[in-house]
This record gives C-alpha cells, structure tokens and sequence, in this order.
C-alpha cells in the first residue's frame, strides 16, 4: 500500500509514470526506503511514520540547500501520509565506497582527499548554515546538553553494559563519573549545529564528491562532536596517524569560518569522543538485542580498539576511575573481539 502511495505522490509530482520501485536498506533507521523509476528520472521515496522527524529531515534539506550544502534536493512531501520525494543520490555510501577502493590500495591518497572534502563541509553545516537554522524542528532534544548526554551514557549502561559486562557494575559510582564527564564537556561552547550521525554511512559518494544524508537528529552543540563520530567510525577503522591529520585539516576548516582556539578545542576533544563511543556501543546493544540486527556486532571489536586508544589518550579518564575500569575490562575481554 505505501509503494502505491508514493508511486502517487510522484505521478503527481513528475507527471510519469513509475516503471520500477525498488525496496532498499535502511540500516538502523524505522523509515522504509525506495528508489522510484521512471523512462527519465530516478529518485527516491521515504515512508517514515514519525511525523517530527520527517518534518526536521525536510525542514533541514530545504536549509541546507538554500545554503549551497550538497544535501539532497526536497521534490515533494506528503506529511499526512508520511512519505516525500527526494533528489537520489546513487549507490554507494564513503563507507562502501572506501571499503572497495580499500580492498587494494588500503587507506590510499584517494580516501583521504574524499574525508579531506568531507570534514571541509563540515563547518559549514554547523556554523554558516547552522547560525541561521530553526531548531524549533529538533525533535529528541533541543541540544547536546545535560539530558540529551545523560540520555546516551543512560543507553551506555542499559543497552550496552548490562548485556556484556561480565564483572559487577557499581551504579551509584558509575552514575557519578557520568556526571563529571558531563559537567566537563558543558564547559565548551556549544552554539553551533550539532549534525549528531556524521558517520561514513550517512555520506553519499557522488563523482568523487561528498553528499550528506540523515542529518535529521541534529540539535545544538559543541564542534568536536561531529568530527569525533567521523573519526572514530568503529568500523570505517581510520588508522590513528590519518585520524590525526584529518583532525588537523578540519581544525584549519573551521578557522576559514570560524575562528576558535585550537588548544581549546583539542581539551574536549576526546572527551567527545569518549561519548561518542559510548553511544555508539549502546546503538550496537539495542540494534542487535532489541532489533534483532545481529551484523551491528560486527563494529564493537573496532569499538573497542578505539577504547583501547582513548585509555592510552584521554587524561580525563583520570577523573572517572569507575569508568576507566570499565574499559579496561571490556578492553582485555576477548569474546567482545570475536563479533
């Protein structure tokens, strides 16, 4: 019933026929996806049954566009009924991608360029569009603050700890490390857009070109958020001395539109991306565990090296002891290696 809606919508829109519609993977996401074909054009349908997040996602487009962003372009909405028509943006994700030119080159020159043109864009969502955004449309949270970060470290522990733990959890002292590693990061400025899924599954590979997807989850926040859930994509693996170097070039990025403190911004870095992970871990627990996506798995032994890397990197683990132990276990628990 929902192809036939949707094939409607483009017949009104297009005035063609659909020839083809086609199912496609949604990964994490409840929206069902479809490519639709005409003789002349393709693009795509989405059917998502929550009304405030297709109103962010089309809201969001329709700015980012405005702006020049290489977001899809909006063709037409039916919000009654759940579906809209956007701009169909190919085959491959920069994790696809990669992971075939990957196969033989490794992490090659021609990688780097495109997460080179990827983390250039970047500022302008959070800065140059992101000044003048409705956040009226934000549908979780407002921003990345006190409750929107207590939220992913709650999911930390309920999705992630409590399924594969394996020594006893004091919660009450857990509780207070979360606390501090969150009183710590309020400290940043967090006036900007915060994208909150910027991850090489969400970028499009258009001729060698960068297009951006499922940024309908933003809310305000600090800058090193989005950078961190690039670089240490569990499973994208970007080996430590590119993560350092493309953390060089999007700090360079940012001063071209925004001048900031690079001392600053690298003292809350990790700390970002030591929340980061956590929220990842828990998206991997529920996915799995919840939803029955078993292949999510898959990403915690790459999780886990990250971990293993932040215990050598963040000093601010110093101030979380219960938290610290926590990762050195998961860190030494090999059966979290064999996903």
């Amino acid at each position: 019933m929902e192809q036939l809606v949707l094939e409607k919508l483009f017949r009104r829109h297009f005035g063609q026929a659909v020839e083809s519609i086609t199912p496609l993977k949604g990964d994490g996401s409840d929206r069902r996806i479809y490519r639709l074909k005409s003789s002349t054009r393709s693009v795509i349908g989405i059917m998502g049954d929550h009304r405030a997040e297709n109103e962010a996602f089309i809201k969001f487009s329709r700015h980012f566009y405005r702006h020049g962003l290489p977001v899809p372009e909006i063709y037409a909405t039916h919000l009654d009924e759940g579906i809209y028509l956007e701009q169909d943006l190919g085959y491959e994700t920069l994790f696809e991608w990669m992971s075939r030119i990957r196969e033989k080159d490794g992490f090659s020159e021609q990688i780097l360029d495109l997460y080179r043109q990827t983390l250039a864009w970047l500022p302008h969502f959070q800065i140059t569009a992101g000044q003048s955004l409705d956040y009226s449309y934000c549908y979780q949270h407002a921003s990345f603050a006190w409750d929107s970060m207590q939220w992913d470290l709650q999911y930390f522990r309920h999705r992630f700890l409590e399924l594969f733990y394996k020594r006893p959890l004091d919660k009450t002292a857990l509780q207070k490390d979360f606390d501090n590693l969150v009183h710590f990061l309020l400290e940043e400025k967090a006036d900007f857009f915060l994208y909150r899924d910027f991850q090489s599954r969400n970028v499009m590979v258009v001729d060698n070109k960068p297009y951006f997807i499922d940024y309908q989850s933003g809310r305000r926040g600090a800058l090193q958020y989005d950078v961190a859930s690039l670089l240490y994509d569990a499973k994208a693996n970007i080996p430590e001395k590119n993560r350092q170097e493309l953390l060089m070039h999007y700090i360079s990025s940012v001063n071209k539109v925004h001048p900031i403190d690079a001392d600053r911004f690298m003292r809350y870095f990790y700390g970002f991306v030591l929340i980061r992970i956590m929220q990842a871990f828990g998206a991997y627990g529920y996915l799995a565990g919840v939803r029955g996506k078993k292949r999510f798995l898959k990403s915690v032994p790459f999780a886990i090296s990250n971990i293993e890397l932040l215990l050598t990197r963040d000093t601010f683990l110093k101030n979380t002891p219960t938290l610290r132990n926590i990762f050195e276990a998961l860190v030494t628990d090999s059966s979290l290696r064999e996903f």
